[in-house]
């Protein structure tokens, strides 16, 4: 006993003496005090430690003190996450999917390598750089890093094509491929322009100044722009599309911050935009964000247009990307932005948890079906610059119109259908069975929309497909009486996006996209024209 004693008490001591801390100086840093307690954690914790892995951890832990918006992203991560704000990437230039173990492409990009020598939609990709892909448990990201590359750098790939036996061995040179931020830009009713952006890259201006002079050129008189969903982006890209909706020098955005004095993006009054007059909807939800609520909410506070849809989500904060030494990179929070009204339109974030559960606090509140469930404080309340309409900050740009969120059609029929992914890859397959019949019958997307219907029979192979996908999906005849409509009408999107490109699931499925439609309704029935807007602009 009196060994064991002895034993414990000597580990003891050496674990002290081993553990002494090194002596401060008077200017001990917060940076030395990590590195003395990553020292002792490398020197005498339990277990082998990831150094990177850890001091990740603590990065992170440090920027969510601040707020939730900055954010540390690690070196392996830059590239893709840059991609989106790029406006670009560096591939073969195909949109992929895997089906049954096979990489199918879905789509080559216009201009990009792979469409120039010649590969196309349906075919097979069966190996790359002699390697089978064909059969091996292939995931995304292993697609990804194996088609990306540097610019000018070659990959061999092997094409089985349907109705030959034997692969072509293609050699591909990697390029820039672009990455679109405009979904689709169509006319959606007559006189009635319609453009769907899904992000603020450094390509967004170019590509909404191009879809608006095309749809001029096809007889555009209202233009509604679509911004559900659309998640922010670039700063300089909403101060851009702002000048082609305002006129003059007027102010579209300003923000200020402790190291940043206050700083005002205006509209060029050299310039003229490419719609600074004419009727302009812009459509919000509550996934509308950061560049788009500063786009909104400067064309509402210059009662330049109206905002149709639900509150957007609230973030009212700039952030700057720094990059750091080991190719990692920090997006930091540097300033709070205002709408030209002087609103801020950042909702709390002192309660983290809260934070990241607001959209369920709005639905479980109402506020996703009813308008008069969100109660803003007088504090809130601003005015508009030209007619002194009232606005409100402190959570997101408030729609001029408010549109309930319909959820009438949303089973648990087609939500355990859409959850394995059925529609994706049951109009995959369906289309590569019948490409070539498909195409003879079909020759552009308005005649498919025309003469396309999806039956009692394919529905049936449908349900079919979804089952063998998911053993435990179980078929309810009056849940898919409810949701016949939403079902058919989203595998026939899905298919026509096979067929056609991506464009085509849009101009298909809008007939549901319920904020859209309430704008197209207020034009065509002149309610636009009635409500309290600037006559010019």
């Amino acid at each position: 006993m009196k060994q064991f004693i002895l034993t414990v008490v000597t580990v003891a001591a050496w674990a002290v003496s081993y553990a002494q801390p090194v002596t401060k100086s008077p200017a001990y840093t917060n940076g030395q005090r990590i590195e003395e307690i990553l020292t002792y954690i490398d020197k005498l914790y339990v277990d082998e430690v990831q150094d990177k892995e850890l001091m990740d951890a603590a990065i992170v832990a440090m920027l969510e003190k601040l707020d939730p918006h900055s954010t540390y992203i690690s070196k392996e991560e830059v590239d893709d996450a840059n991609q989106r704000i790029e406006g670009s990437f560096v591939g073969i230039g195909i949109r992929f999917q895997i089906l049954k173990d096979t990489l199918i492409v879905v789509e080559t990009i216009a201009g990009g390598p792979s469409e120039k020598l010649g590969i196309r939609a349906g075919d097979k990709i069966v190996s790359i750089e002699g390697q089978s892909v064909a059969g091996v448990g292939l995931k995304n990201t292993q697609v990804r890093e194996k088609l990306l590359g540097d610019i000018g750098t070659k990959v061999r790939v092997d094409v089985l094509r349907k109705g030959t036996k034997k692969a072509q061995n293609y050699v591909i040179t990697r390029d820039r491929i672009p990455v679109n931020s405009v979904d689709c830009s169509y006319i959606v009713a007559p006189g009635i322009g319609y453009i769907k952006l899904n992000a603020f890259s450094r390509s967004s201006h170019d590509e909404i100044t191009k879809s608006i002079k095309q749809l001029k050129s096809e007889g555009m008189e209202s233009l509604i722009l679509d911004l559900q969903g659309n998640g922010g982006g670039l700063l300089n890209q909403a101060q851009l599309l702002g000048d082609e909706f305002l006129s003059e020098d007027k102010l579209i955005v300003y923000s200020e911050g402790r190291a940043y004095p206050r700083q005002d993006l205006k509209a060029n009054p050299k310039s003229v935009g490419t719609w600074e007059k004419g009727r302009l909807i812009v459509l919000t939800d509550e996934n509308s964000a950061s560049a788009s609520e500063i786009l909104a909410g400067s064309i509402q506070d210059w009662d330049r247009g109206l905002i149709v849809g639900r509150r957007s989500y609230g973030k009212g904060l700039v952030q700057r990307p720094i990059d750091l030494t080991d190719g990692s990179q920090m997006r930091l929070t540097i300033a709070r932005y205002f709408t030209p009204s002087g609103r801020f339109i950042q909702k709390s974030y002192e309660d983290l948890e809260a934070y990241r559960n607001d959209y369920m606090t709005r639905f479980l509140n109402g506020e996703m079906s009813y308008s008069d469930s969100i109660k803003l404080p007088d504090s809130l309340k601003f005015e508009t610059k030209l007619m002194k309409r009232p606005v409100y900050g402190g959570g997101g740009i408030m729609p001029d119109v408010f549109v309930p969120i319909d959820t009438v059609e949303i089973t648990d029929v087609y939500r355990d259908a859409a959850s394995t992914g059925g529609f994706n890859t049951f109009a995959l397959t369906y289309v590569e069975d019948n490409r070539d019949e498909l195409n003879k019958k079909y020759e552009n997307l308005d005649q498919f929309i025309k003469g396309f219907t999806v039956d009692k029979a394919l529905m049936d192979k449908f349900f079919a497909h979804v089952k063998k996908e998911d053993p435990e999906f179980k078929f309810d005849e009056k849940e898919y009486a409810i949701s016949k409509d939403i079902m058919t009408l989203r595998l026939k999107a899905n298919i026509a996006q096979d067929l056609f490109g991506s464009e085509a699931f849009y101009e298909i499925y809008n007939v549901k996209n319920e904020i859209l439609q309430q704008a197209i309704a207020l034009i065509q029935n002149s309610k636009y024209d009635s409500m309290n807007l600037a006559k010019t602009n």
